[in-house]
């Protein structure tokens, strides 16, 4: 069975997106160069490091996120990562027009939501993704992986990747620690 990873990038000050996050401004005022080495809105598209770490985010089975993360990107039009099975955590209901996508099922349980993902996702990894189900799946010790694209920029304000987890410590192991262009990819394994 495969791995639950969380995958973010983000700042040097810990943010994931800038401030100003509206459903128009998904990342936040200047919240896109997080993703730099890796959209098209870049100089050019990945290679190398960054070629292969995008490769293997795209290799993911299932994805698991919260509403925080699909509203603003519209729902991914029903779609993420070609036809893998979405699992979105919500305690609300969600528009009628969500519910016509056969791909995405929300829940408001994270644990369920990640044995759902496991089980649809088989040998290969859950991409977790988002600040909500960050903290939720670590939380709820089902959460396996952290993956960190670390953008070496400061952006001051807006959405910080833990905010809100408490007091509760966490302990991770490095994995692995390469660089890309305008990006240092960490991998941690979740130990408690």
């Amino acid at each position: 069975m495969g791995r639950s990873v969380l995958d973010m990038s983000v700042s040097l000050d810990g943010f994931v997106c800038g401030p100003n996050e509206t459903p128009d401004n998904g990342l936040g005022d200047n919240g896109r160069r997080l993703h730099w080495w890796f959209r098209e809105d870049a100089e050019a598209d990945p290679e190398g490091v960054n070629a292969q770490v995008m490769g293997e985010l795209m290799g993911t089975g299932a994805v698991v996120a919260g509403r925080g993360t699909v509203e603003p990107a519209g729902w991914w039009d029903g779609d993420h990562h070609d036809g893998v099975p979405i699992f979105i955590l919500s305690r609300t209901r969600t528009a009628a027009d969500v519910e016509q996508w056969p791909l995405i099922t929300v829940l408001d349980d994270v644990a369920e939501a990640m044995a759902r993902a496991k089980a649809a996702a088989g040998d290969r990894d859950v991409l977790v993704h988002g600040v909500g189900a960050a903290a939720a799946a670590l939380s709820a010790g089902v959460l396996d992986e952290v993956q960190l694209h670390l953008v070496p920029t400061i952006l001051g304000e807006g959405r910080r990747l833990f905010e809100g987890i408490g007091a509760e410590p966490h302990e991770f192991e490095l994995t692995r620690n390469v660089e890309g262009p305008g990006v240092t990819h960490l991998r941690y394994r979740v130990l408690s």
